[in-house]
């Protein structure tokens, strides 16, 4: 549904105290700041990745990199 359609009348204004109370939110701050790329790989090869993510508990994209980052310590 479009920001259009939806009827936000219902919906109180903020205060001045709640906007400067307001936090930014989102990932939080880690050491390790890690670079946002795009990759093209299979469907097939995703729906793997994803199954072997789910069975160790874990995101797939954590998995990926880390599988990542043992081969290529390995290849060095």
């Amino acid at each position: 549904m479009p920001d259009s359609k939806i009827d936000f009348s219902d919906i109180p204004e903020s205060t001045d105290e709640e906007l400067r109370r307001a936090r930014r939110v989102g990932r939080p701050a880690s050491g390790a700041v890690k670079q946002l790329i795009a990759i093209r790989i299979s469907p097939t090869l995703l729906q793997q990745l994803r199954k072997m993510a789910a069975k160790r508990r874990k995101p797939y994209q954590t998995l990926i990199h880390e599988l990542l980052e043992k081969a290529a310590s390995h290849a060095a």
